[in-house]
């Protein structure tokens, strides 16, 4: 089949975007991705076997789209986009990534009634309520989150299959359009087994932590990401720990506030922000953790998605202290791979990690049980088996 991936963002890097793609050619189908340039990349090349189609865009178009519900003009210039490369692929079937796009792929395909399968990466609408732009004038007044979900529900009515990333996400959209129940499909976000059987450790990060007992968080480090509260247990596990070291890998805007808070804390020397990394050095670092971490404030995207790094950190054996936001805590319970923290709850989180230090035997069971999980059971190769049945049987 020809399929046209649609995808509202330059290409690469999205690894869901990428290892559905690739897993949908080596199955035997023609997979063309739609996606935009801002500068000058090649208008048409091949990576990994992914027909890559790029498309003009521009600054003002990227704002509009933040307004693709409030006005139609980023909805009016992508659709053309789009009409555009349906005619020169020739595709069979549409796959839609994430909503803000979706209104114009819909739009291009009305008169051809092409199958749509809208995949949702996230609960893009509680999302946005967590944006910055969206707290304050002129966001929170021309921005409406209501508006999108009701969107999203439309969008969720008119496609043949919605793919979904999480048990979690799909019960909540399966409680909210009950008549669409059998249009859902599981493709969670995991990884593939090249991570953990094809990389090179660098030598430099072993040495650097060496005689540390690392606390480690790898990935977007926004607020919500709770790594406040994993700061302020620092300050107090510093004494019972004296070789503690809290490593970030990541970053985000609001790292000043997390920087300040290590400065005014005097926790320079047991905090450590690395910045963004290389994917490549990232099984160095968690092979140098102790602990892998993933503190996130409880809320209804939270609640529903899995962070892709816990299994990352699973596949290399090592054990993870989560926050309890739903999906992750039913995972780390279910496969008993780590302990769980009551979210923003700084005394039960150091609670935690003494209990983690304290014992050693406890960290190699955890840690083992997630790494049987993911190597055996949840790796890509596993888990889209689905995306492929969903593809073999679509024009049916």
């Amino acid at each position: 089949m020809k399929i046209g991936m649609i995808l509202d963002a330059p290409f690469p890097p999205d690894p869901r975007v990428e290892n559905e793609a690739v897993s949908l050619v080596n199955a035997g189908h023609q997979v063309f991705l739609f996606c935009l340039k801002y500068a000058d990349e090649k208008v048409s090349e091949i990576i990994n076997g992914i027909q890559v189609k790029r498309y003009n865009s521009t600054k003002l178009e990227y704002k509009l789209s933040a307004l693709a519900y409030t006005v139609p003009f980023y909805t009016f210039l992508m659709q053309q986009k789009i009409q555009q490369f349906i005619k020169e692929t020739k595709i069979e079937a549409l796959h839609i990534h994430d909503i803000r796009i979706a209104q114009a792929v819909f739009n291009a395909n009305k008169k051809l009634n092409l199958p749509v399968v809208l995949d949702l990466h996230d609960n893009m609408p509680e999302v946005m309520k967590l944006y910055p732009h969206l707290q304050k004038f002129p966001g929170k007044y021309i921005i409406s989150p209501k508006k999108w979900k009701q969107k999203e529900e439309g969008f969720i009515k008119k496609a043949t299959k919605v793919i979904s990333v999480s048990p979690e996400f799909i019960e909540t959209l399966q409680t909210r359009l009950p008549s669409e129940k059998a249009k859902f499909i599981l493709v969670p976000n995991t990884i593939r087994a090249s991570f953990f059987e094809a990389y090179t450790v660098d030598v430099s990060v072993i040495e650097k932590y060496k005689n540390k007992f690392v606390i480690l968080y790898l990935g977007d480090t926004h607020i919500r990401r709770g790594l406040q509260t994993a700061i302020s247990s620092v300050e107090k596990l510093k004494d019972k720990i004296p070789n503690i070291k809290l490593v970030i890998v990541g970053k985000n805007t609001t790292d000043v506030v997390l920087k300040q808070q290590v400065e005014d804390s005097k926790l320079q020397d047991f905090v450590d922000f690395e910045g963004w990394q290389d994917v490549a050095l990232f099984q160095s670092y968690i092979l140098s953790s102790a602990v892998c971490i993933s503190p996130l404030h409880r809320n209804l995207q939270h609640d529903v998605a899995y962070a892709n790094k816990i299994f990352q950190y699973m596949s290399l054996g090592k054990p993870l202290l989560v926050s309890d936001a739903i999906a992750q805590k039913r995972l780390i319970e279910r496969t008993n791979s780590g302990l769980v923290h009551q979210e923003k709850d700084v005394e039960d989180f150091s609670d935690k990690i003494v209990k983690l230090f304290s014992d050693e035997k406890l960290r190699t069971e955890l840690g083992e049980n997630g790494k049987n999980f993911v190597r055996n059971e949840f790796s890509w190769e596993q888990t889209s088996k689905k995306l492929l049945h969903l593809y073999d049987n679509l024009l049916n």
